[in-house]
């Protein structure tokens, strides 16, 4: 694979939390980066900390030690606008918008340009059209949120997510709840999206086998909060497919 410009880095990473004056450690020490043009896989059982990694490394909460790097730059230099047009995020939650149709969920990736409330113009709406085509879902445009699949309703929100126009995208177990074939189309979508418009997109899963088939990069957490970072193919020859295999069924 080309080599790919970094486009996050983790410096020295200590992630978890500040209870009152106790301090909870989740992991420390992090260090990796990730690329445009790649999608990578975050891997590890349950417990280990992955949820926390994606909120700290996507700015939903700060680190406890260390830097988070977007474009050689701090993210706590960044404004929330700034952060909003630069990372997309897409969470496991189901989406509590039932009343909205697939094409405003999607539009709502807007946002960052137009305010909440903010018109649309029409460069907006054919960037919405042209995401929800990408994606796949353009048949669904007037289909309401609570009348989709669950398939449809991850791939609303990747689209959502494509809308925003964010150079990267973080995902936390978006194929949970899907079947294997919509599984395998997810993920193969996410590594389209990538390789083609040179995005930055990282992902949470308990998918072990499709990660390693699909994805360019893995970062594996253990549950002592360590994490090594490879490419699957160095995961295989290195024997660290044989620990990641150890904790798949207990909870991967």
């Amino acid at each position: 694979m080309n080599e790919h410009k970094i486009t996050v880095e983790a410096e020295k990473l200590t992630i978890g939390y500040n209870r009152g004056s106790v301090r909870i450690t989740v992991a420390q020490g992090i260090d990796g980066s990730l690329s445009g043009g790649e999608l990578t896989c975050l891997l590890g059982p349950n417990g280990a900390g992955k949820s926390t990694l994606l909120r700290t490394i996507t700015g939903y909460q700060p680190p406890l030690e260390g830097n988070i790097m977007l474009f050689g730059k701090p993210l706590s230099a960044y404004t929330p606008l700034q952060i909003s047009r630069s990372i997309g995020v897409v969470l496991t939650e189901r989406i509590a918008v039932q009343d909205m149709t697939a094409r405003q969920v999607v539009a709502t990736g807007r946002s960052p340009y137009t305010g909440f409330w903010g018109r649309l113009s029409s460069t907006d709406k054919e960037i919405v059209e042209n995401a929800m085509k990408v994606i796949g879902i353009a048949g669904l445009a007037q289909k309401p949120v609570s009348d989709l699949s669950d398939g449809e309703r991850q791939k609303t929100m990747i689209a959502k997510a494509l809308a925003q126009q964010t150079p990267v995208v973080f995902l936390d177990e978006p194929t949970a709840f899907l079947d294997y074939p919509s599984k395998v189309d997810t993920m193969e979508l996410l590594r389209n999206l990538a390789h083609e418009r040179d995005m930055t997109i990282f992902m949470s899963t308990h998918d072990i086998g499709l990660a390693l088939e699909i994805c360019d990069r893995v970062w594996l957490m253990d549950s002592e909060g360590n994490v090594t970072i490879g490419t699957p193919a160095e995961f295989i020859r290195n024997g660290i497919l044989e620990k990641i295999l150890k904790f798949a069924p207990a909870g991967c």
